[in-house]
């Protein structure tokens, strides 16, 4: 670490900052099985399996590919891989098996560390590109997380870092294309756990957190790791698919203080037949991002829970939340305002005008000392999203003269019907708010020149589907909006196709809604 860097700003010492501060035995990690685990406890893992990693032969800067579920394993490889001087490299472990092949090669990874379900789609590849494998979940394997941390250096001297040196990669969603490797770096982490988890949720060491967003997501290693590593706060884990009533469930068990979930969860959550038998009265705030939260749901669950949810904008290329709304001030169906530190500007899609005023409509672009160093192996893209300070972030937003931020939908989901731009999510809200509807999904489908608003919709228990229904849809909702701002088709459908984080792939339903 140079000297003109805090000690706090290279992420492997978030361990240290808690021993230091005499937390050493106090409760960090409750893991997926039940088993409680101390800031000691991760700090020794992490320790023990970076002196391993560097008997093995990783130096310096080389990736590491992580294909892992949230448990304490992940917190011993990711925080162990940058004490050892490494760059980890989480990846999605629902990926496909070429995807893993495209993330060791594209990323020219040295190491994976692989959970036991996931070997048969990863072992292949590690052998044939001579990538070292090292295994979770298999106790009995030398070459093991649990082999490597069951004994050894109790305090390994993390590597000096700079704050400016890459600290970990992300893997963006790949909406369109392969994905994209986002770098970051060791202040980027400092600068949200202070800024959004300190300066907006007022994170201490009294919570509990619980992410149902995995940790290899920039949304969830920030609620599950960083955040709570950095506050002292203890953080809930839950293995697997985080189902409504396994949600729930876990809540009850383990008592969270915060919950961060993403819209579709939630709403989930609140058409479970659990959630009337359920104590969720441990929770003092709710935290939503990936989607914009619709205003139905977060009034259904602030008239369950008596809580609020802080629903807000962030990005893997941001590594988090950048504007949030606020406890006690919330505005439904917006983003809130800018978090401390970070700036947003309105631009024009097509001239690049920055758009001043008190209202404005535009493409959205972000100033913060969390963004991504660079894209990897994609210059052009670098290029195109990075413009000095500021990011593009493909979002349409529309400042409010409140000064809130509401969503529009991504710039490419906007829909041109007749010279005229309309946001799939302002018909999205207004459909949820009909009683036989769960959830809904707008896109524009162009045939032979003409574009249509095909709605897809997830019709609520007990209503029927059909042409009665759809013509009271329509009217519901011109009676709300503008009378331009109605679906002219509704396709009924029993789930949408969705990223890892539940976000819905309109592409997807765009190309479906085209051919069909």
């Amino acid at each position: 670490m140079t000297t003109e860097n805090p000690v706090r700003e290279q992420v492997a010492l978030l361990t240290d900052l808690n021993l230091e501060a005499g937390r050493a035995d106090a409760l960090a990690v409750i893991d997926p099985a039940g088993v409680e685990h101390t800031f000691g406890d991760v700090h020794r893992g992490a320790s023990r399996f970076a002196d391993r990693l560097l008997s093995l032969g990783v130096g310096r800067e080389q990736r590491v590919v992580l294909v892992m579920d949230d448990s304490l394993r992940f917190h011993a490889a990711f925080l162990g891989s940058i004490r050892a001087g490494a760059v980890p490299v989480p990846v999605n472990f629902l990926a496909r098996s070429d995807d893993f092949r495209y993330f060791l090669e594209d990323s020219y990874a040295v190491a994976v560390v692989v959970d036991a379900p996931f070997l048969d789609a990863v072992e292949p590849h590690a052998k044939e590109l001579d990538v070292a494998l090292i295994t979770g979940g298999v106790p009995d394997v030398d070459q093991s997380v649990e082999a490597w941390t069951a004994d050894g250096v109790d305090d390994f001297d993390a590597a000096p870092a700079h704050a400016d040196d890459a600290a970990f990669w992300l893997y963006s969603s790949g909406s369109t294309g392969r994905p994209k490797g986002v770098v970051h770096t060791h202040k980027d982490v400092v600068f949200t756990c202070e800024r959004y988890a300190g300066g907006v949720l007022g994170i201490q060491a009294s919570d509990r957190v619980f992410s149902t967003t995995k940790l290899f997501h920039a949304y969830g290693l920030g609620n599950g790791l960083t955040f709570p590593l950095y506050h002292g706060a203890t953080a809930v884990q839950l293995g697997g698919r985080p189902t409504p009533e396994a949600v729930l469930t876990r809540v009850v068990e383990t008592r969270p203080s915060i919950l961060f979930s993403v819209p579709a969860l939630y709403n989930a959550m609140l058409n479970s037949e659990q959630i009337d038998d359920v104590d969720l009265s441990s929770l003092r705030l709710g935290v939503s991002a990936a989607e914009a939260l619709p205003p139905e749901v977060w009034r259904r669950w602030h008239e369950r829970t008596g809580t609020e949810i802080l629903d807000g904008i962030g990005s893997t290329e941001m590594l988090h939340i950048y504007c949030s709304n606020r406890a006690s001030a919330v505005v439904p169906g917006t983003s809130g305002t800018p978090v401390d530190g970070y700036e947003l500007q309105l631009r024009d899609p097509e001239t690049g005008e920055i758009l001043t005023g008190a209202k404005a409509e535009g493409t959205l672009w972000v100033k913060g000392d969390s963004a991504l160093a660079y894209y990897w192996h994609n210059s052009a893209k670098t290029r195109a999203c990075l413009q000095g300070d500021w990011f593009f972030s493909g979002d349409r937003y529309r400042r409010n003269t409140d000064g809130t931020y509401a969503y529009e939908g991504r710039a490419d989901d906007m829909i041109k019907v007749k010279g005229l731009w309309v946001s799939p999510i302002e018909i999205e809200n207004r459909l949820i708010e009909h009683p036989a509807v769960t959830e809904a999904a707008v896109v524009g489908a162009t045939r032979e020149g003409m574009t249509s608003i095909v709605a897809h919709v997830i019709p609520a228990a007990g209503h029927e589907s059909g042409d009665e229904l759809t013509s009271e849809l329509q009217e519901w909702c011109k009676e709300a909006l503008l009378r331009y701002q109605y679906p002219h088709e509704v396709v009924y459908v029993d789930d949408f196709p969705r990223t890892p984080t539940g976000k819905v792939q309109r592409f997807k339903l765009r190309e479906e809604s085209a051919s069909g």
